[in-house]
């Protein structure tokens, strides 16, 4: 008698002809009941989608025996990818760096742009055994920050009714993400920045030091350095949180993602939602490339989702009007919109258009392709540049 295959369960597999997939769960398909693997979208190396978003997940005959078509490989790594090109290998290189060292890193990008995504990134690849523990510094009252952050005893407050851990104690052996870090009150950046140098805290109300292994991992959406000159951030302890920087681009500076982010959240919303839809039409593509995105990567996640719900056949739809008020905020038109980030890749590539790193990789264009936008903009390349 065959046994039953294994759970196919949303994390890393192997597929049984190669290449690793990231599955996100299991769905039936409509017409002959039969169980399929949904999996996140794959691109080829240049940074085309490879179809399809499903397959049948039933054993397969292969090589004279029956093998499962999806083989786990390890821990899920589901969440922890930074989906992008050549603009966010910067930050992966610095993740790969620094992820297995106890250096303290601080996350700097607009809002949106994923910065607990490099936290979950550096935590996955760091090898320690703790947890990850969340805190969004802006949103706990400043009454309340000190206990959430490093515990109370009992009878330490009114209200304090038993001892509670805080957060650096709940991540023993793990990560802390301090999201949104410039907003601590001086008096909590002190005790912090203690907790960095000694490795230990005090909980409110207490005497004794507990010691804590921590790995810690701040993030900020303003530079901290126009509030060291202010007085409003310590200066020790920015340099102290700032031993590994590592700077996200927002999403106007890299419109090549925008068609994988799209089709990834398309994967991930479709299979949450149970939806039919399995693919971006070329009218939204197009629609949601020009946008300038605000909101960063977690503005069009948004979107997408929204369009996945609505749409009610296989291509994903995006009503313009869902971004016509952000977009008449900008008082540009897609023209100069589309000149200026040409001009900016470039700038970022030192006038080089083909190759890796070039502005043509940088966009997600083709070379001849971006050299006819270059045409239409009146825009010259370096003349010294050879590429």
């Amino acid at each position: 008698m065959t046994p039953d295959p294994p759970p196919i369960l949303p994390g890393r597999y192997r597929h049984f002809k190669g290449g690793e997939y990231e599955v996100l769960g299991l769905s039936t398909h409509s017409e002959t009941g039969e169980r399929l693997v949904v999996y996140r979208p794959l691109y080829n190396d240049s940074g085309l989608w490879v179809r399809p978003l499903a397959m049948f997940a039933e054993p397969v005959a292969h090589g004279g025996r029956t093998v499962p078509r999806f083989a786990p490989v390890g821990p899920s790594a589901a969440g922890d990818e930074l989906i992008g090109g050549a603009a966010l290998d910067p930050v992966r290189r610095a993740v790969e760096q620094v992820a297995a060292t106890r250096a303290t890193v601080l996350v700097v990008g607009e809002t949106g742009t994923g910065k607990e995504l490099v936290a979950r990134a550096v935590h996955a690849r760091s090898g320690r055994a703790g947890p990850l523990v969340p805190v969004h510094c802006a949103s706990m009252p400043e009454a309340l920050v000190e206990s959430e952050l490093f515990g109370h005893e009992k009878g330490a407050f009114t209200g304090a009714v038993a001892a509670r851990r805080g957060r650096f104690e709940l991540a023993h052996g793990g990560t802390l993400f301090l999201d949104e870090v410039a907003d601590l009150p001086p008096a909590v950046q002190v005790k912090l920045l203690r907790a960095l140098q000694e490795r230990t805290i005090e909980r409110v109300g207490g005497e004794a030091a507990v010691g804590v292994d921590v790995r810690v991992v701040a993030a900020t959406n303003r530079p901290l350095e126009p509030l060291v000159r202010e007085g409003r951030f310590r200066e020790d302890l920015f340099y102290r949180l700032n031993v590994v920087p590592i700077a996200l681009p927002p999403l106007r500076e890299r419109p090549g993602d925008v068609p994988p982010l799209a089709r990834h959240f398309l994967a991930k919303f479709a299979a949450e939602h149970a939806r039919p839809v399995t693919d971006v039409s070329p009218d939204t593509l197009r629609l949601l490339a020009r946008y300038r995105w605000p909101g960063n990567v977690r503005e069009l996640q948004n979107v997408v989702e929204r369009g996945v719900v609505v749409s009610a056949g296989p291509l994903l739809v995006v009503a313009p009007e869902w971004l016509a008020s952000a977009a008449a905020e900008t008082g540009r038109t897609w023209a100069a919109e589309e000149r200026e980030r040409i001009a900016a890749a470039l700038r970022a590539a030192g006038g080089r258009v083909y190759g890796p790193g070039g502005a043509a990789h940088r966009l997600g264009l083709k070379p001849t392709t971006l050299y006819g936008k270059m045409r239409k903009h009146g825009i010259a390349r370096d003349p010294a540049d050879g590429g």
